[in-house]
C-alpha cells in the first residue's frame, strides 16, 4: 500500500531530516495515527516527493522525518487543462475532486452565458480559494506530488483566446458536447503538446459560444451515448485519456 502523503515546505534530500508540523503534522497523528518507525511520503505539491521515515513525534503536531528517497517527478504529456463552467453549488467541489484525482493539470473555472451560479467580487475569491483547498486535499488523497492549478473565474472571452492559443501552438481543444460528431479516440492527442477541455454548465454550452470555440479550432466531442453531469464528464474524459495517451503509461513506469 502506497504510504500517506503530507505536504511540506521543502523535501529533504536523501538522509537529511524534516519536521512536519502545524495542520499537516495534526493530520498525520491525530488523523492517520502515524506513529514511529511509519513511512510517509512528503511533497512540497510542486513535483518533489521523498519517501520518510518518521524518527521521533512530540506534541499533536510535530514529526520528525528522515528522506529515504528523493525525486522529481516530471510532468505528464500532453498537459491537460481543464476549462470547468461554475456548476450549481452542491456540484462545485465535486468538479474539482474528479479532476484532480483523474489527473487534471490546470482547472479554469468558466463564467459561461448559461451559468446559474455567479461569481463575483467576494464571492470569486471565495471560490477559487475553496476550489485550491479542495483540489490541495484531492492531490493529498490520490498520492499526487503535483497540485492542479486553479485559477478564474474566467470570461467567454478569455476562453476565446485560450483556444486560439493552444490550437495556435499545436494543441487540441475538445469542447465535450452532446452532439459532438467525433470521439475522444478521433484526435491527435498524443501529437499534441497541450488539451483543453471545455466542459459547459447544466443547461449546456450556450450555442453561440460553441460556434465561436468551433471557429477557433475547437472541436466537439461526445464522451458516449450517455449525457453526463458538468460535475462528471471531466474525470471521464480525463480517464479516456489517460488512456489514449502515454500519460498513465509514464504513471505506471514510475
Amino acid at each position: 500500500m502506497t504510504p500517506p502523503l503530507f505536504w511540506i515546505d521543502s523535501v529533504p534530500s536523501v538522509g537529511q531530516t524534516a519536521e512536519l508540523t502545524g495542520v499537516e503534522g495534526h493530520h498525520a497523528l491525530t488523523v492517520t495515527r502515524i506513529r514511529v518507525g511509519d513511512q510517509v511520503l512528503a511533497s512540497d505539491g510542486l513535483g518533489t516527493v521523498a519517501t520518510c521515515e518518521v524518527t521521533d513525534t512530540s506534541g499533536k503536531d510535530r514529526l520528525v522525518l528522515r528522506a529515504l528517497d528523493h525525486t522529481t517527478v516530471a510532468a505528464p504529456t500532453p498537459r491537460v487543462t481543464l476549462v470547468q463552467a461554475l456548476p450549481k453549488s452542491e456540484r462545485s467541489e465535486l468538479v474539482v475532486e474528479l479532476a484532480t484525482e483523474a489527473g487534471v493539470d490546470r482547472i479554469v473555472a468558466w463564467q459561461s452565458a448559461r451559468c446559474v451560479t455567479r461569481w463575483v467580487g467576494p464571492r470569486a475569491e471565495k471560490g477559487i480559494a475553496k476550489w485550491r483547498m479542495v483540489a490541495r486535499t484531492a492531490a493529498k488523497q490520490s498520492r499526487r506530488p503535483c497540485v492542479p492549478l486553479v485559477e478564474g473565474p474566467a470570461g467567454t472571452a478569455s476562453v476565446r483566446s485560450l483556444v486560439s492559443d493552444v490550437v495556435g501552438g499545436g494543441g487540441v481543444v475538445a469542447v465535450l458536447h452532446e452532439d459532438g460528431a467525433r470521439s475522444l479516440a478521433d484526435l491527435p492527442l498524443n501529437a499534441a503538446n497541450e488539451v483543453v477541455l471545455i466542459v459547459g454548465p447544466e443547461g449546456g454550452i450556450d450555442p453561440g459560444e460553441l460556434e465561436d470555440f468551433r471557429a477557433l479550432g475547437g472541436i466537439p466531442v461526445a464522451l458516449g451515448p450517455e449525457v453526463l453531469r458538468t460535475s462528471t464528464a471531466a474525470a471521464v474524459a480525463l480517464g479516456a485519456i489517460g488512456v489514449l495517451t502515454d500519460r498513465w503509461a509514464r504513471g505506471r513506469d514510475r
